[in-house]
């Protein structure tokens, strides 16, 4: 069924007027849905959300248009059904999530039909985590998409400058059940891997300003097609972050540990599409773009700060560890290596690399890190304006237990 979305964006596509026949054609729906289209335009002319003009219908110039159109392309560009998600119900759900922290059914007071669809539809895109099944306790994620939600429905909501949970517990749990579940299905675990690889490939480019969408990535690396008005550099850098990650998944199931000249050939198989710096440690000062605050090593200092970090990631891997351990020093090696900055770009890409080969080498398995949860990782890494390796530890937390639900759901189901 057609719905009020759809009609606003059909509208907004081509940027151009259109008549309700021309609307009725785009949706690609038979002429007895004329009067239908008819009615939901005149509806949201009314609203403020489309304009009437001689030549049609075209997309209205208030402030909660432009947050709407912004809205369903957010939504569009990562794989996501905006009708499931623009509600005003689903929004007044997430708004009391987010002030609450964890919620239940019972503490989010809505029925128990309502709030199984809820949780499905967030946690299917990522933008919420089911701590427990039962009693099914979660918390949602806050990031942009969600804000522009609340915003678009008259909500308010600041988020917590601090998360103080602490996962460790539900993580040793699932990391048993997965150690389990993974020895009596290998093919169904490589099955899975499979399906994230795209996701994060997607997910890790995005925060580099890579333009193809999670549509586009899947045509990309599944369907091998080229999709429409992409440039072929941004298709190549798809291309070759693939290349470094599986790389990397091979030599960290292969337990090789991470040398100085295995995080050269990461980043040369994921910068091929540069080859004037693939693979080649900086000559020159360098900084964050949009981010003077992040201060990153001289290119005098690369090479004594890289040999140590190095040298610090010798002794822990040699050693046991508890789970808390691993996690820390991930967070740190990470922050680390951000700031040491090793080459002229591509930095950020292959840290992350580094830390899910560091983290699979421990036996915590982590294969993307979720829709919901890229802007309070950027916030705690190289988006950040001082160091913070305790909220990052947090951020992974989360980012691990994610990934743990989510494949021992499907090696269950298989």
């Amino acid at each position: 069924m057609v719905t009020r979305y759809d009609v606003f964006e059909a509208v907004c596509r081509g940027g151009a007027p259109l008549k309700p026949a021309e609307v009725l054609g785009t949706l690609d729906m038979p002429a007895s849905g004329y009067k239908n289209i008819y009615r939901i335009l005149g509806v949201l002319a009314e609203e403020g959300l489309l304009a009437k003009t001689r030549a049609g219908f075209a997309a209205g110039r208030s402030a909660k248009a432009a947050l709407l159109h912004g809205l369903i392309e957010h939504c569009m560009r990562n794989g996501i059904n905006y009708n499931a998600l623009i509600d005003k119900n689903m929004a007044a759900f997430m708004h009391r999530a987010l002030i609450s922290g964890e919620v239940t059914q019972r503490s989010a007071g809505i029925d128990p039909k309502t709030f199984k669809k809820y949780v499905e539809v967030l946690e299917k895109y990522g933008l919420l985590l089911a701590i427990s099944r039962k009693p099914l306790r979660v918390r949602v994620f806050y990031n942009t998409l969600a804000n522009n939600l609340l915003v678009y429905f008259g909500f308010r909501h600041l988020p917590a400058s601090a998360f103080k949970a602490d996962y460790l517990t539900e993580i040793e749990k699932e990391i048993r059940l997965y150690k389990r579940l993974r020895r009596k299905n290998e093919a169904g675990y490589r099955k899975i891997v499979e399906e994230f690889r795209v996701q994060f490939i997607q997910h890790s480019l995005s925060l580099e300003g890579n333009p193809v969408t999670l549509p586009d990535t899947v045509k990309i690396l599944k369907e091998k097609t080229l999709p429409k008005d992409i440039s072929l550099e941004a298709v190549y850098e798809v291309k070759n972050y693939q290349a470094a990650m599986l790389r990397m998944l091979a030599d960290a199931h292969g337990g090789r540990p991470l040398s100085k000249e295995d995080i050269i050939e990461y980043h040369r198989l994921a910068m091929l599409h540069r080859p004037e710096m693939a693979g080649l440690v900086r000559k020159a000062d360098v900084h964050i773009k949009g981010n003077p605050s992040f201060k990153v090593a001289e290119v005098r200092e690369i090479g004594p700060k890289l040999d140590s970090l190095m040298g610090e990631y010798g002794r822990f891997i040699a050693r046991k560890s508890s789970l808390g351990e691993v996690l820390r020093f991930s967070a740190r090696f990470h922050n680390e290596f951000q700031h040491i900055h090793p080459f002229t770009d591509g930095n950020s890409r292959v840290t992350r690399l580094l830390t899910f080969h560091l983290l699979h080498s421990k036996g915590v398995p982590i294969l993307d890190i979720p829709f919901g949860l890229l802007d309070e990782y950027l916030g705690y890494t190289k988006g950040s304006r001082k160091r913070n390796d305790t909220m990052l530890y947090g951020c992974l937390q989360r980012i691990i237990l994610f990934n743990l639900k989510r494949i021992n759901e499907a090696l269950r189901s298989q």
